[in-house]
């Protein structure tokens, strides 16, 4: 198999809402385990996610988690995930997961001769989308 490279989003324990969003824009199979589930069934944070994986029919894999509440919960600006491709499926999933956030680039032609556009969704989490368009 080697080796892979997965985003792997914390969340301040909203992590299953997440997820499930996520699995109906891109569709797929949906894992999660809680912190109860994997072995601590009384801790105080039982029911919150310890991890979550979605697996999809076009080969994306997005993982998660909840942070623990005695954790800091930073969220930040300086990760996106990036869906890119010549897929027209695409700017279906830039209009879902925009739904209930705020497009920060609208979906449009760039000079760069492809159709770009960027987001946060409802979560926090930024999304970058790139459309490759034919060049002869």
């Amino acid at each position: 198999m080697g080796s892979q490279l997965n985003p792997y989003i914390a969340f301040n324990g909203n992590a299953r809402q997440a997820m499930e969003f996520y699995q109906e824009v891109l569709g797929g199979k949906l894992e999660m385990g809680t912190v109860g589930e994997f072995g601590s069934p009384d801790a105080p944070n039982a029911d919150k996610i310890m991890h979550a994986m979605l697996s999809t029919p076009d080969g994306y894999t997005v993982m998660a988690w909840d942070v623990p509440q005695e954790v800091p919960f930073n969220p930040g600006n300086n990760v996106a995930l990036y869906l890119g491709g010549d897929d027209a499926k695409l700017r279906d999933y830039f209009e879902k997961l925009s739904a209930g956030g705020i497009v920060t680039m609208p979906l449009e032609k760039q000079a760069w001769g492809d159709e770009a556009g960027s987001l946060v969704d409802q979560f926090g989490i930024t999304w970058m989308v790139n459309i490759s368009q034919q060049r002869s």
